[in-house]
């Protein structure tokens, strides 16, 4: 008897929720505002926008609505981690606000507080350590911000990523 109620229940439960997920409207799609509102929340040189980020980059899923482009290349042709000073999360962020900055097109105008937000990550990678390696870190990470200042939307000869590459192996000796 017990079990008959059980799986009677269960059987109502079921129905009901199959009936009200055909009764309530779909959600609404995610507009251009309410993209962009995201994306700069996401791009801000700030403590509070990169704990942002990197909460969404963890559960992507719950941002399938806003189709963000959540590829990254890391470093591009640079180093990862150079000296070992891991900037693969900064990196991460980085290519999400270009990417995706460049699917609405809007780009150019939101470039520089990418870049600048990129900087702050490395930054605060940098922010860990002392002494020398902490001067080394900050040295690379300017290098890093320097070389997407200038051509973080260029193709890349690769003399310029000689040149990047050489700058990066000066600074740090």
């Amino acid at each position: 008897m017990v079990r008959r109620c059980l799986a009677a229940s269960s059987t109502l439960a079921l129905s009901l929720i199959a009936l009200l997920a055909f009764a309530l409207p779909a959600q609404a799609a995610v507009t251009l505002e309410q993209k962009l509102a995201a994306l700069s929340q996401f791009s801000q040189p700030t403590a509070g926008s990169a704990a942002a980020w990197h909460s969404a980059w963890q559960n992507q899923a719950a941002w399938a609505d806003y189709a963000f482009d959540w590829s990254t290349d890391l470093c591009s042709s640079s180093p990862d981690q150079p000296l070992g000073f891991d900037f693969r999360t900064p990196c991460r962020r980085h290519d999400f606000g270009y990417r995706n900055y460049k699917l609405v097109n809007r780009f150019p105008a939101n470039k520089p507080r990418i870049d600048d937000a990129f900087y702050f990550d490395m930054k605060q990678v940098c922010a860990g350590y002392s002494g020398i390696a902490k001067a080394t870190c900050d040295g690379l990470a300017w290098t890093y911000y320097q070389a997407v200042r200038e051509f973080g939307d260029l193709v890349v000869t690769d003399q310029q990523i000689r040149r990047i590459q050489q700058e990066v192996q000066r600074r740090a000796s």
